[in-house]
């Protein structure tokens, strides 16, 4: 008996040491170096403010919805697996899928349709889902096919919503150039307000 005492003590401090390591001492430490300057914008989440009022994030991609379908002044990020822009996730579907394919066709004549172009104009980005479904950069080829529809809902000049585009355009993440869609979007809202 006196043998299982001493176990059990031994475990008791065991429980409490990593209890206190593990509960309050690392999750403290990680709080700690996310305060670091340079690491404080991503550790809460990269929000990006207008006039002081959160309106998005640059690291996660959410497809604007316009109010009124017919004037859709956005331009819109890769298309989300799950269907639903709050939540993240791929689907299981392989590139032999029935159901795959049939969700390519249906987004690429869909985007068509709404960029008024041939469905063979429409690059592959805008139709597959990224793995996370909140990508937040588009490639540039898309971002071009989106811009005469922009200008033409904006009323701003082709020329200036094609000039935002190449100011958005950047090579970060893995070096290909890329087009953040929030940041895009917002340079178009002030082009607009002007």
């Amino acid at each position: 008996m006196k043998a299982w005492f001493k176990q059990a003590g031994a475990g008791l401090r065991v429980l409490l040491v990593f209890t206190v390591l593990l509960g309050v001492v690392y999750p403290l430490g990680v709080w700690a170096v996310s305060r670091l300057p340079g690491l404080e914008a991503h550790a809460e989440g990269s929000v990006v403010t207008v006039d002081g009022q959160a309106v998005g994030s640059s690291l996660i991609g959410i497809d604007p919805k316009p109010a009124d379908p017919a004037r859709d002044p956005y331009f819109h990020t890769r298309a989300s697996a799950t269907g639903d822009p709050s939540t993240s996730g791929g689907s299981n579907l392989g590139g032999f899928s029935d159901k795959l394919v049939q969700q390519v066709q249906e987004r690429k004549a869909a985007i068509a349709q709404r960029e008024g172009v041939s469905p063979d104009a429409v690059p592959a980005d805008a139709v597959t889902a990224s793995a996370s479904g909140v990508d937040p950069d588009i490639s540039v080829a898309y971002a071009d096919l989106q811009a005469p529809r922009v200008a033409r809902m904006t009323g701003l000049p082709e020329a200036q919503v094609r000039e935002l585009v190449q100011q958005h355009t950047s090579g970060d993440g893995i070096g290909i150039p890329g087009v953040n869609v929030l940041a895009l979007n917002l340079a178009v809202a002030a082009a607009e307000a002007h």
